[in-house]
């Protein structure tokens, strides 16, 4: 009941924060890898001899629709990252402390059988999501929020977990692929692997996690890890790419 609390919460938050004020939105500059860097602000001509040098000025979001390519990359790093390694791990350190399933018993073996279990519902769910998204032109690649603040910043995590991208001037849709892919990748655990007790109840349960944890990410790529600007912009994980330059940068 407590998760189902939380994704209403999420659900409700998510609503309010898209039908707040546009000049909280994401920026979106070119399409790098999950977190890539917002395009710094820019000043409006006609207002510019107004304004004093302290104002603030708010960020314009900039959007450039992703190649295959890039699109391939970014699915690499979602995939492959430092962060669903993370997720399965410590969800499998919680299923441990917990013994679920108990069939799968306790020692290193079986924690081993619980991280595999659980990358492989990420491994799933990422798939399902790019794949979904696909097939309805949707970009469900992450941006970081061009705005500045923890609020606006953490709107903006949160509303990406249930959004996407969609068309060249890429405004933001609900997406039947970021909602999806969550409960796709736990159902195909819960009715491929788990032992048999399990249930589509159970995979649908245990969904909500999976949408959680994805939320948590975003969070992450927000703050953390996630382009040059953030906690951890400089540390490079090999094979991965963390953070694509602005279009209008020179090489």
């Amino acid at each position: 009941m407590r998760m189902h609390r939380l994704v209403v919460c999420l659900a409700v938050f998510t609503g309010l924060a898209i039908a707040s004020s546009p000049a909280r939105a994401q920026g979106a500059a070119g399409a790098g890898a999950s977190g890539q860097p917002a395009p710094p602000p820019r000043q409006d001509s006609s207002s510019s001899s107004q304004s004093t040098p302290s104002a603030a000025v708010e960020p314009i979001a900039v959007y450039h629709k992703p190649t295959e390519r890039e699109k391939i990359r970014n699915f690499a790093f979602d995939a492959f990252g430092p962060y669903p390694f993370l997720a399965a791990a410590g969800s499998a350190g919680i299923q441990q402390a917990y013994s679920t399933p108990p069939e799968w018993g306790q020692g290193w073996d079986s924690y081993g059988v619980r991280l595999g279990s659980n990358y492989g519902i990420q491994l799933i769910t990422t798939a399902t999501r790019y794949a979904v998204a696909e097939a309805f032109r949707e970009d469900t690649i992450y941006y970081r929020c061009a705005c500045r603040g923890f609020f606006p910043r953490l709107a903006n995590a949160l509303i990406s977990t249930v959004t996407a991208r969609r068309g060249n001037d890429g405004h933001r849709v609900f997406s039947l692929a970021a909602i999806g892919a969550p409960y796709a990748g736990t159902m195909s655990a819960t009715l491929g692997w788990y032992p048999s007790r399990y249930e589509p109840m159970d995979g649908f349960r245990l969904g909500n996690y999976n949408l959680a944890a994805h939320a948590g990410e975003n969070i992450a790529l927000e703050f953390i890890y996630g382009g040059p600007h953030t906690m951890f912009g400089n540390v490079h994980f090999p094979g991965m790419h963390g953070g694509t330059k602005d279009p209008s940068q020179n090489p």
